[in-house]
């Protein structure tokens, strides 16, 4: 399948920045599942590339005039299959045991983990999905209830939240079992507007190799989707971070359009 993808952000300030920086893990790389066939960003500046600490293609935007808009796009075509065949990977599974701010497990994350445990020793996949389906039921999508801090167990009290609350509650109950997982952030082909196309999924390493989880969909990921970056939770993939000097109040725009690209 060939997927289109073209991604605008933009930041509006109330005042003029004097100096910005932006990290952004908006460019695919290639592997056994997705081939990048074009990827283009249109930044308002020339933007250093390098790779992370966890493999992610990383571009670094800084801006030293004054501004008072940024607007990022990132367009291209990709094309991706069912297959998450084995890639060589830059850092050892135990890393992402590691717990992070986002991914911190509370008690209610313990026992919703401990509930499964038996059923993911037996069969890890089947486990795995069963823990999955128990995560979104314990957490209706639901969108505005949620904001890019939360955490897994603040959510999981909320009762609700969206791909990433999904993913952080996740991973949070798959390492207090000992097994290493990490965010992943992407794009999804899907005709749900509920769904953005905008995407979060995580990835748990049992069975001796990387499994992949969409909570959200109640599925493994597919064709349909496609992996910017991973990391131990959402500020370690997220496509756009920055830092700035002034600039008072922020006002954040973002969307995301995925198409088949025979269509």
């Amino acid at each position: 399948m060939k997927l289109t993808i073209d991604h605008e952000t933009v930041y509006r300030y109330d005042d003029i920045v004097s100096h910005s920086t932006q990290y952004l893990r908006l460019t695919p790389g290639n592997s056994g599942h997705q081939h990048i066939i074009s990827w283009q960003l249109d930044l308002p500046g020339v933007a250093s590339e390098g790779v992370d600490a966890f493999g992610n293609i990383l571009h670094v935007l800084t801006l030293d005039t004054p501004h008072s808009e940024i607007r990022l796009k990132a367009r291209g075509v990709v094309e991706t299959s069912d297959g998450w065949a084995e890639q060589p990977e830059t850092l050892p599974a135990p890393v992402f045991l590691r717990d992070s701010p986002l991914t911190e497990a509370s008690d209610a994350i313990r026992a919703l983990a401990a509930a499964h445990a038996d059923a993911i020793a037996a069969n890890p996949l089947a486990g795995l999905t069963a823990l999955m389906h128990a995560v979104a039921d314990a957490m209706p999508y639901t969108t505005d209830i949620t904001h890019t801090g939360t955490t897994a167990a603040q959510a999981l009290a909320l009762g609700a939240g969206v791909c990433q609350d999904h993913s952080h509650v996740f991973i949070a109950a798959c390492r207090s079992l000992g097994l290493p997982a990490r965010y992943v952030s992407g794009y999804l082909l899907s005709d749900r507007d509920t769904h953005v196309a905008s995407h979060a999924w995580a990835e748990v390493y049992a069975a001796d190799s990387w499994l992949g989880f969409d909570i959200s969909n109640r599925q493994q990921p597919d064709r349909h989707h496609l992996k910017l970056a991973v990391g131990l939770d959402y500020s370690d993939a997220s496509p756009v971070r920055g830092v700035r000097r002034g600039g008072g109040s922020e006002a954040l725009q973002t969307h995301a359009r995925v198409s088949e690209a025979d269509q």
